[in-house]
């Protein structure tokens, strides 16, 4: 009796791992808090417009928390953006995309206008989404601003960014390896819209604002978001007025 129990002990052990295998574990880290602790819609964010995140977007549409992991939203066109505003901070995130992934990272960006111009975007995009991208478009870019020191982007698989922005410097890695480490203030670059006009040089863009996710792929295949963490190295502001 007790070898029979012992078999179905470990049968059940064996299942329980199975159905655990798809759940997303968060790592301990001292001073990190995550940024989805829950499954079903995001508490403390919003969905906007992809070009201009004062635009809200239908209730309907929304981005999604399961078994540990961020879904981008159906449709596509999207950004989830934090309600509160950070500065200084150390962010990391594992992040997988299909064969036409478009996604992006928000870092300080206002509560108006895009952030891949008027804050910052870390761009995150399979380059089949646009095989005519610049290294500044693909991923590790600060969007049309400054590429990677080198492409390590692992197309369908599973990546890893750590960000570090404290005041003026910016210090990226990507699955490890150092892609930026940049004062800020030296990035004078002339960068331009979708529409042609300038906007303004990274150095110019806010030292505070709102962290996000955003949805623009192509296919069916949603960005997916998993171990999303964030270390405050100052005191946050308040969230904005909505």
């Amino acid at each position: 009796m007790m070898r029979k129990n012992g078999c179905v002990s470990i049968v059940l052990l064996l299942l329980a791992g199975i159905a655990g295998a798809g759940a997303a574990e968060m790592p301990e880290e001292e001073g990190f808090v995550p940024l989805f602790p829950k499954d079903g819609v995001p508490d403390g964010w919003l969905v906007r417009h992809w070009a201009d995140i004062s635009k809200p977007v239908d209730p309907n549409i929304k981005w999604t928390v399961n078994e540990g992991i961020l879904h981008g939203s159906e449709p596509r066109g999207t950004w989830l953006i934090s309600k509160r505003q950070y500065g200084d901070f150390v962010l990391k995130f594992d992040f997988k995309l299909g064969t036409h992934g478009n996604s992006g990272c928000a870092l300080r960006a206002p509560l108006k206008g895009d952030p891949a111009f008027d804050g910052m975007e870390l761009q995150m995009a399979d380059y089949r989404y646009n095989t005519a991208a610049k290294d500044s478009e693909l991923t590790g870019g600060i969007y049309r601003a400054i590429a990677p020191r080198r492409q390590i982007y692992k197309p369908t698989e599973w990546n890893n960014y750590v960000v570090t922005l404290k005041g003026s410097r910016l210090h990226v890695m990507l699955n490890g390896e150092v892609i930026h480490d940049l004062n800020l203030d030296e990035q004078g670059q002339q960068v331009r819209r979708h529409d042609g006009s300038l906007a303004p040089p990274v150095k110019d863009r806010p030292r505070k604002g709102h962290i996000g996710f955003q949805e623009l792929s192509r296919g069916g295949d949603h960005v997916q978001i998993r171990h999303a963490r964030i270390k405050v190295l100052d005191r946050p502001a308040e969230a904005s007025p909505m």
